[in-house]
């Protein structure tokens, strides 16, 4: 079974930065998708940003140009996603969930991050 944990969110002020990590264990292959998610308050989960085992990434309109994802997969199995979070807004605020593929969807518990003065 997969699992993916996140950390890194937490309380910041307009402008500032964060890092989030995520660390995916149970599988001995490389994820295909791996990415981040959000939820603000009252909405609907949202994406962030996705990278693929080959290296394509995707981006929410919202978030380009301010944050950037990275991923490292190694041979023993080790897929970890991070999401460098610049420039941050109030709107930014929300629950970052972690997402996996490999044939099937895996979520994390999600980190909460919080843009506020």
């Amino acid at each position: 079974q997969v699992q993916l944990v996140e950390s890194g969110g937490g309380w910041v002020q307009p402008g500032g930065s964060l890092r989030l990590s995520c660390a995916a264990s149970g599988t001995i292959f490389r994820l295909n998708v791996m990415g981040w998610y959000r939820q603000a308050p009252g909405k609907a989960r949202e994406l962030v940003a996705t990278i693929t085992s080959d290296g394509c990434l995707t981006y929410a309109e919202s978030v380009k140009g301010r944050f950037t994802i990275s991923s490292i997969s190694s041979d023993n199995a080790k897929n970890t996603v991070s999401l460098q979070m610049n420039s941050l807004k109030p709107d930014d605020t929300g629950v970052y969930y972690c997402y996996g593929q490999q044939y099937v969807d895996y979520w994390g518990k999600g980190t909460l991050v919080t843009v506020s003065s």
